[in-house]
């Protein structure tokens, strides 16, 4: 099976263009406003008219209000929802949109039954616990943590960067990988030779496994 990828953080028209112009599967807006990698409405529609078709947007929020999700979704085209916080299975499942939920790993953390929980969500996306961010810190968590078998498509974050993808994905065969700080040249600007190259690995893994 091929692995996908999510490119996570995007904050200019010009970095999300060339990230689909290199391949990838989808791409993130940040709608956190504590983020460095927060993008305005205006910010996020600017990026996804230049899109190409066939690459899926995915709107990431964390605790939310209704109100807020409500309009970003009005105000551009989403193709899949990102919840970081606290957020309970019916509170995700309201819009009538594809939901991804995050969970932040640490040693003790129950991840089967987090994903039994949240049956509903199309995928469960682990990251590296931190006591003081939601996210895109770049850290990793221990991926010997990673359930053998588990309810909702696995989509690993947190730490990775173009020279470890082939390990990850050998050793651990996730549904997808996130990433957000291993392919940018500061928080919220992409580099272009990091997009590359975290692709360029992807695949050549692939072709083997396959």
């Amino acid at each position: 099976m091929r692995t996908r990828v999510k490119m996570c953080g995007f904050t200019r028209v010009e970095d999300a263009v060339l990230a689909a112009e290199l391949g990838v599967d989808a791409i993130g807006l940040v709608f956190y406003p504590p983020s460095p990698r927060h993008v305005s409405l205006a910010q996020a529609a600017a990026i996804t008219q230049a899109l190409p078709a066939f690459v899926s947007v995915v709107a990431l929020f964390v605790d939310a209000a209704e109100a807020q999700i409500s309009e970003v979704l009005q105000s551009i085209s989403v193709d899949c929802l990102q919840f970081h916080g606290d957020e309970l299975p019916d509170a995700c499942s309201r819009y009538a949109k594809p939901y991804i939920k995050a969970l932040r790993v640490q040693d003790d953390t129950d991840i089967v039954n987090f994903a039994s929980r949240y049956g509903s969500a199309s995928g469960l996306l682990l990251d590296a616990y931190h006591p003081d961010a939601k996210g895109g810190t770049g850290q990793a968590f221990d991926w010997r943590l990673l359930p053998k078998q588990c309810a909702l498509p696995i989509i690993l974050a947190g730490g990775l960067q173009p020279e470890v993808v082939k390990d990850a994905i050998r050793q651990y065969h996730p549904y997808a990988l996130d990433v957000s700080s291993g392919v940018e040249a500061a928080k919220g600007i992409k580099d272009a030779a990091k997009m590359a190259a975290f692709l360029k690995e992807v695949n050549e893994i692939d072709r083997i496994i396959i």
